[in-house]
């Protein structure tokens, strides 16, 4: 057969191949050994990614399964979120954003696979950890332990789950994508505490999530006393380096969480994890504990709609994901991924059916090696050293950046570098799209001790008294003082999260903890003055979501421990409580309740200390996300046509001065074409005339490539029958590619240099080397032009401007 002639065989082999991934999932049967998982008695090397259908909305699935398939995810991983389907004991709710049956039917219909982490307990930086209030209320129950009740509910609640995928026929055994499920979370990191009990629960949990009788293989994350058959699992951002294997030779290497960045917390700067470094963690898993299964936690992040965040979380969650908070292709991420998943399944066959062995290649050097039978062979050649290093291997020699890993197919060719990145950045670009000129404001009303019908004699814990139903409890009491105007001292101590005192109806000081602080604990002391005969103390203290970790969660406590104002403690004082707010009790931030209230009007200077601001919009044309600028704002929550967008707190800044997060996604669905809603509730004094709706976008693109980077990983091919690997299009060079977002082209190249460029994408220049006509042969290629690819070579460029000089190729562009 000729070359000609077998390459267009490979084509309609690949073509043909592709139609067959296109539509539904048919499952089978699933089972594992230690090499990885099989479905339909084939195994299986799969890459995975989290997004959570709570954490976006049901118009935003199915784009954001087709980004991740487009990215080379096989599974969709899901936590189940037991705290929003039962929020009362036996009234479940699957209805819209909840509807957990149609996310898995649009994984389904996308072709994709699904992992289900049942949990219950899912932490997560979910409040309260998934589980659901009104547990801590059920007599003698301790969660997560050996104990009757709480079995007993978590039993119920996974059945309920389970029973609802087998009745839609969703588990793979019947046809459907489910292929893996998951039973608790992270347990191991508690276990101890509960002593014999922890142990006990792990092998009930097991036995019951088994006993459901899915059809399909149970894991526990981070467990590694799992019993058999469950899949103990790792999570981490360095499996390759800290998983302890399976805990039974028959059991796959498997990672359900590989970090791409951390969840954030509000004061403090969001964690970013480079692309680099999650390539070369996901590889070394691959390599060195002969990994089969990674999922990337998470894959696209989303939003903490409502009060659903954990303490202290922003609302914003995870948006340095592959895909950001609006669904966004956030690069180089989701692009150097996709090279990577594409390089590891060309060394399938070698991976999941060869021989491990180890090969030294110098002090920091090693090469993993995989061996058929057939004489097919794939290596990893792994750098951990901090310098480049040229390694000899199989009598050739590599270059290998510092921190690295190449991936070679065929134990020769290089098709990919975890540390060398082809892909193009992009960077998010905000435009304002509206702002807001009428407001109308209603002032909370500030309660006294004789307005408050619940009455205690000491300090009430807030959890327990506010049952979740709100962030906020009024605590009230009041003292007689025989002199006027006295000057004192109100002493404060809390452990929920923000205080607001009130004497006498008159603002008297804020305080606020912080995430980062082991007790969790803080003060507030200042000075206030006292009239003469009954002054009344309004102290308003708020969380900032519930605890969602550690052992004895029902017996975490909050709110206030201590109240004194100068030398009296009020401590053991009568006490009123408030659970609430008035304009929380009368849903004013819907239109029926807002209605049912008297709003006043709103100077453009006006600032005002716990009050309600509503106006009216309408929706901005076109289907970009949507945020609101929040920066003129201080702590509160945003409802838009009575759907809660979520907590925000610009006033609390980081360490250099920054808020942790200004803009705040307001999903196109949550709107109507006009008169649109808008109710924030302002803690502080903040100014809503400062406030804008503005427009998110990726349209600036740019890309970084030097004449040593490597042709795209999917321009490779393998041969099953010989293993040899070879280029879909032969002689293919290292191109720069640049490719706008839908609906918009290259309409403005911002800077062009081939030669030795100075800096990156996000600063540059020229350097001492660099061709004279740049610009225009980019232009030529890319303006006016929804994508455009130029080769990284000196033919391109009409010559060498510098001979013997490495050269790369940095082009930074605007799309329209």
């Amino acid at each position: 057969m000729s070359m000609k002639i077998s390459w267009l065989f490979h084509s309609l082999l690949v073509f043909s191949l592709s139609l067959a991934l296109i539509g539904f999932v048919h499952g089978g049967n699933v089972t594992y050994d230690g090499r990885s998982l099989i479905i339909n008695g084939e195994h299986r090397l799969l890459f995975s990614g989290s997004i959570h259908y709570t954490r976006s909305t049901p118009d935003m699935w199915p784009h954001l399964i087709a980004r991740a398939k487009m990215g080379g995810i096989d599974v969709i991983q899901t936590y189940v979120f037991w705290n929003l389907h039962e929020p009362q004991q036996g009234h479940f709710d699957f209805r819209g954003g909840r509807d957990l049956v149609l996310f898995i039917k649009e994984i389904q219909k996308q072709g994709l696979y699904a992992c289900l982490r049942v949990g219950p307990f899912i932490e997560g930086e979910w409040s309260y950890g998934g589980l659901p209030f009104w547990l801590h209320d059920v007599p003698g129950i301790v969660f997560r332990t050996d104990n009757e009740p709480f079995e007993f509910h978590m039993q119920r609640f996974a059945k309920k789950i389970v029973d609802m995928m087998k009745s839609e026929r969703l588990y793979a055994s019947q046809g459907g994508p489910i292929i893996l499920s998951q039973i608790e979370n992270e347990y191991k990191l508690v276990e101890a505490a509960f002593r014999e009990r922890g142990p006990a629960y792990v092998r009930w949990a097991a036995k019951m999530a088994v006993g459901l009788e899915t059809g399909v293989p149970w894991v526990m994350c981070k467990q590694d006393d799992a019993p058999d058959p469950v899949i103990n699992t790792c999570n981490g951002m360095r499996c390759g380096e800290t998983f302890a294997g399976p805990n039974s030779p028959n059991k796959p290497a498997l990672w359900t969480e590989n970090w791409t960045s951390f969840f954030q917390t509000f004061g403090e700067k969001p964690y970013l994890r480079s692309e680099k470094d999650i390539a070369f963690h996901a590889a070394l898993f691959i390599a060195k504990k002969r990994g089969s299964y990674i999922n990337y936690y998470m894959y696209h992040g989303g939003t903490n709609f409502g009060r659903t965040g954990s303490e202290y979380v922003t609302t914003s969650y995870y948006d340095n994901a592959p895909l950001d908070e609006y669904g966004l292709l956030n690069q180089p991420k989701w692009g150097h991924l996709k090279e990577l998943h594409a390089a590891i399944k060309l060394c399938s066959e070698p991976l999941l059916s060869g021989t491990q062995s180890t090969v030294p290649l110098g002090q920091q050097q090693e090469a993993y090696v995989f061996n058929m039978n057939s004489g097919e062979c794939a290596a990893f050649l792994v750098n951990n050293g901090k310098r480049r290093v040229n390694a000899l291997f199989n009598n050739f020699t590599y270059d290998l950046p510092p921190n690295s890993i190449s991936i070679l197919p065929d134990c020769k060719t290089t098709v990919f570098n975890t540390a060398k990145v082809s892909t193009q950045y992009n960077k998010r670009s905000v435009i304002s799209s509206q702002t807001f000129k009428q407001w109308s404001k209603y002032k909370e009303v500030i309660p006294k001790f004789q307005d408050t019908s619940l009455r205690a004699n000491k300090l009430l814990e807030q959890m327990s008294t506010t049952k979740a139903a709100s962030d906020y409890l009024w605590y009230t009491f009041r003292f007689q003082n025989d002199n006027s105007n006295a000057q004192s001292v109100l002493n404060v101590g809390s452990r929920s999260h923000v205080l607001h005192a009130f004497v006498n109806g008159e603002f008297a000081g804020s305080a606020h903890g912080s995430h980062n602080s082991k007790s969790r604990a803080f003060s507030l002391e200042n000075n206030i003055t006292l009239r003469k005969g009954t002054n009344y103390i309004s102290l308003l203290s708020v969380m900032v979501g519930l605890p969602d970790w550690g052992a004895y969660l029902e017996h975490r406590v909050a709110g206030l421990r201590r109240v004194r104002v100068q030398s009296r403690d009020f401590t053991n004082s009568p006490w009123g409580y408030q659970v609430g707010l008035l304009g929380e009790k009368l849903k004013i931030y819907t239109n029926l309740g807002s209605s049912k209230i008297q709003w006043s009007g709103v100077g453009s200077s006006t600032q005002q200390r716990l009050a309600w601001y509503k106006t009216v919009f309408d929706a901005p044309a076109g289907n970009e996300p949507l945020a609101l600028n929040l920066g003129s704002m201080g702590k509160g929550e945003v409802w838009i046509n009575g759907q809660s967008i979520g907590r925000y707190w610009v006033s609390y800044h980081t360490s250099e001065g920054n808020p942790s997060q200004t803009w705040y996604h307001v999903p196109r669905s949550f709107l109507k074409p006009k008169d649109n809603l808008l109710v924030l509730l302002e803690e502080e004094n903040g100014n809503p005339f400062g406030i804008s709706l503005d427009t998110i976008s990726r349209k600036k693109v740019c890309g970084f490539v030097s004449d040593s980077n490597l042709p795209p990983a999917n321009s490779w091919m393998r041969d099953n029958s010989s293993g040899i690997i070879y280029q879909v299009k032969p002689h293919r060079r290292p191109a720069l590619r640049l490719q706008c977002p839908p609906n918009s082209t290259i309409s403005k190249i911002l800077f062009a240099s081939f030669g030795t460029p100075l800096g990156d994408c996000e600063n540059h220049a020229i350097g001492s080397c660099h061709s004279s006509n740049s610009r225009t042969i980019i232009e030529k290629a890319c303006l006016r032009k929804s994508k455009c690819s130029i080769i990284v070579s000196n033919h391109t460029f009409g010559g060498d401007p510098c001979p013997g000089k490495p050269k790369a190729l940095l082009v930074d562009a605007q799309c329209t």
